[in-house]
């Protein structure tokens, strides 16, 4: 968990509880408690968003009342980085343009490097070296 970039303390606990809650912590784990940690709404809700039981996302979550704007767009985000999840008919809800128009951005690229390890590692290593003009 070194160099995760997290909103709080409590955001970084809930990651942890929630990781062995699921009893896994593969990437698509990861990254789904992740952003659904970023803030204490979703942190509160989590039971409406994720059924642990069938382990698996629960969409019809994002109609609940609790929801603000910002977090549907969390919500939405977490998601699409579970499975790829877009709502049928409403899929321009689901863009970067739409979700990441919000004060959790930066939080949500590292979403991002979570579900992707695999890809991040190589565009890290590749901004570490100065880059050459290529014609």
């Amino acid at each position: 968990m070194k160099n995760i970039l997290f909103a709080s303390k409590e955001h970084k606990a809930f990651y942890v509880q929630m990781l062995s809650k699921a009893k896994n912590d593969d990437s698509y784990h990861r990254a789904f408690f992740y952003t659904i940690g970023i803030c204490k709404e979703t942190r509160q809700n989590i039971d409406t968003l994720f059924n642990f039981k069938e382990r698996c996302i629960e969409p019809e979550g994002l109609y609940a009342g609790w929801q603000t704007g910002t977090t549907y767009k969390l919500c939405r985000l977490a998601f699409n980085l579970w499975n790829g999840w877009a709502e049928k008919g409403n899929e321009q809800s689901s863009t970067p343009y739409e979700l990441f128009d919000c004060e959790f951005s930066p939080y949500f690229f590292e979403a991002i490097k979570l579900r992707y390890p695999e890809y991040c590692r190589v565009h890290d290593k590749a901004v570490s070296k100065p880059f050459k003009h290529i014609r």
